[in-house]
């Protein structure tokens, strides 16, 4: 079985898709394992670190996603989201993120998503406004239900971190998703460069969307970390089926 790494596996076989993900910034809670186990997809579990797991509301900028290796999707591929998300590990020793809900401005992205890898995105309002070291994430969901749900963040960026901790690269050097599709679990890789990190605070919460992804009550107390990076460029490999 594989051991979490912070370092990116190399990708084998073609690639099936390639983005950037920029502005984004990281807000996490410490979890019980058994609070979001029944949540993720048959033959995965939840990853854990020093007996806790984690759930993230991430917020950011995509950018420049295309096809296979293809050039940028012009207008479709440049969008807001934010994403609610969870930390699994299957028996292959693969460990990745299991998405609840990924707010995007897109309704053809959130169709074809939905469709294509039955990734639960989601049609919605969003913006995002960059004053220097500051940043505010506002987003409202037009569709499916809850209609509404979002809401808005603010955060101040701080130092570069040098050196992650342990949390810090658990929570982010992620090579990978699990998703259920067709009644079976895939394991959809990725590749990406470290993240280049840095310290932030969160100065502002106001959040449904963590609610409405089946973990009430969450979003009310003060995160266990808070993080931001400039971005990254990742490309997406092919899917594989993940067995029990």
């Amino acid at each position: 079985m594989n051991t979490f790494s912070p370092e990116a596996p190399a990708l084998s076989g073609p690639a099936i898709m390639h983005q950037e993900w920029n502005r984004i910034t990281f807000v996490h809670w410490a979890v019980d394992p058994a609070l979001v186990a029944p949540l993720l997809p048959p033959h995965t579990r939840p990853d854990v670190l020093d007996g806790q797991t984690y759930v993230g509301l991430i917020p950011f900028e995509m950018n420049r996603a295309g096809i296979g290796r293809g050039p940028a999707v012009p207008f479709f591929g440049d969008f807001a989201e934010t994403n609610v998300r969870l930390y699994s590990v299957d028996d292959e020793g693969h460990h990745g993120v299991v998405f609840r809900s990924l707010e995007n401005t897109r309704l053809v992205v959130a169709l074809g998503a939905r469709v294509t890898f039955a990734t639960p995105y989601t049609w919605a309002r969003m913006r995002i406004r960059h004053d220097g070291d500051r940043l505010e994430y506002e987003t409202r969901r037009r569709w499916p239900r809850p209609r509404g749900a979002g809401g808005t963040m603010r955060v101040s960026v701080g130092e570069p971190i040098v050196r992650p901790s342990a949390v810090e690269e658990f929570v982010t050097a992620r090579f990978g998703l699990h998703t259920r599709w067709l009644g079976r679990t895939l394991w959809i890789p990725n590749h990406h460069e470290p993240w280049p990190l840095r310290e932030a605070t969160l100065e502002h919460l106001d959040d449904e969307l963590v609610a409405a992804a089946g973990l009430p009550g969450l979003a009310t107390r003060p995160p266990d970390s808070v993080l931001h990076s400039g971005g990254v460029r990742t490309t997406f490999g092919m899917p594989r089926l993940v067995r029990g």
